[in-house]
């Protein structure tokens, strides 16, 4: 269980986030939606300790982890996918795998790994992480590499971003998957209908503020009715 305790953060004195209490339980999946810039991206880096909180806390199984650092939150089972994933160059995606689990894996387990986010193993298990990979493909490589920590929470900011909507797609039904196998917390950060679709629960941030939190059901019907709050177009891939 995690949970977050009357978390605060501003920056430039403007309030990114404003007294942000929430609890998220285990084998659920959990989307933060929200317009832009209502704190959505910062309140998932501070649970996994990229960004430090001005005030309040984050409690991890009834410890809490509030002055722990990434490397500390990580071997404790939080991992973090970025909306921009970082390109190794010389490292190949077998070697990210083995980084990932921290085990030495052999090419049939790799391709097993590869195989859940829907690329052909063969293709890619030997491809350095490079320019040569477009978005898509760098995306479901990073998912790719969370799914094979097997963490006890998996945290995704924004992974539909800047990809085409044939990854899209198959981001979503990786997605599906994981919402089906997981028995840990995942915690995605989306305004992607297709996303929200699939939650167990939806939060709902509004100018840095927790304006509610409720079934998919309850809440897309909130958001679809409040154009103020999330735009239809937000919610639609382009």
């Amino acid at each position: 269980m995690l949970e977050i305790k009357d978390i605060c953060f501003e920056r430039d004195h403007k309030k990114i986030l404003d007294h942000i209490s929430l609890t998220l339980e285990e084998e659920k999946f959990y989307v933060i939606t929200g317009p832009n810039g209502s704190g959505k991206s910062t309140l998932a880096k501070i649970i996994m300790g990229i960004v430090k909180p001005d005030s309040g806390q984050i409690i991890w199984n009834g410890e809490d982890i509030t002055s722990l650092g990434i490397d500390e939150r990580a071997k404790k089972g939080i991992s973090f996918a970025f909306q921009q994933p970082v390109r190794f160059k010389g490292i190949t995606v077998f070697d990210l795998l083995n980084i990932a689990t921290g085990k030495k894996l052999n090419k049939k387990e790799a391709c097993t790994i590869l195989s859940k986010v829907g690329l052909c193993a063969l293709e890619y298990v030997d491809r350095e992480i490079n320019d040569s990979l477009s978005g898509g493909e760098l995306k479901r490589i990073e998912i790719a590499t969370v799914i094979a920590r097997n963490p006890k929470m998996a945290i995704f900011d924004e992974p539909e971003a800047g990809i085409d909507l044939w990854s899209f797609q198959n981001l979503t039904e990786v997605f599906k998957d994981l919402e089906m196998e997981s028995q840990g917390i995942t915690l995605v950060i989306s305004h992607q209908e297709r996303i929200l679709q699939i939650a167990d629960q939806i939060v709902l941030l509004e100018q840095g503020k927790l304006k509610k939190v409720g079934s998919k059901e309850e809440m897309l019907k909130l958001i679809l009715q409040e154009p103020r709050c999330c735009q239809r177009k937000e919610l639609e891939h382009e």
